[in-house]
C-alpha cells in the first residue's frame, strides 16, 4: 500500500469531524485507524497496519525498558480508534481537539506511514525553520 503524502486542508464542522483526503482512504475503505497525540503539536492517525508495527515497538519498549512502562500507558491511554463514515470523515473527540488547538481548520499531512493532523498556522510555524543539519541530511536522501 502507497505511503501517505501531501497536505489537505479541511474545515472541521460543527461535531468536530474532520475529512480524510480521498488518496488517504483509498484502499483502506472500512479500515479503522487509531488517532493519538504523539507530539505536543499534533495528531497523528495511524491505518490499522501501520499501528500494529507501533503496538509492537511499544510492548518491546515496555519489556526491555521498564521504567518506560508508564509513559507508554500515557500515550495508548488517549488513543482512541476512528472509521471514516460514509463521507470520509471521523471525529476528533474535543479533549485532542483541544490538546492541539484545533478549532475551525485541520491540515491534514501525509507523514510516510500515517497522517497527521495540525492546525495549520502552527504547522507553519513549526515547519518553516531552517536546520542546516537537515538541509545536509536530506541531500544524502535525495542523492
Amino acid at each position: 500500500m502507497p505511503g501517505f503524502l501531501g497536505s489537505y486542508r479541511h474545515q472541521l464542522d460543527s461535531q468536530g469531524r474532520v475529512s480524510l483526503p480521498a488518496p488517504f482512504r483509498k484502499g483502506r475503505e472500512g479500515e479503522p485507524f487509531v488517532l493519538l497525540q504523539t507530539e505536543p503539536e499534533a495528531l497523528s492517525l495511524y491505518p490499522e497496519q501501520a499501528w500494529q508495527d507501533v503496538q509492537d515497538d511499544l510492548r518491546e519498549m515496555s519489556s526491555r525498558q521498564p521504567r518506560f512502562r508508564h509513559h507508554v500507558l500515557r500515550v495508548t491511554a488517549s488513543a482512541v480508534q476512528v472509521s471514516p463514515d460514509a463521507q470520509g470523515r471521523i471525529l476528533i473527540p474535543e479533549r485532542m481537539r483541544k490538546a492541539v488547538a484545533l478549532e475551525t481548520e485541520a491540515l491534514v499531512v501525509g507523514a510516510i506511514n500515517h497522517v497527521q493532523i495540525w492546525d495549520p498556522e502552527t504547522f507553519e510555524n513549526v515547519t518553516s525553520a531552517s536546520d542546516e543539519e537537515f538541509e545536509r541530511q536530506i541531500e544524502k536522501v535525495f542523492a
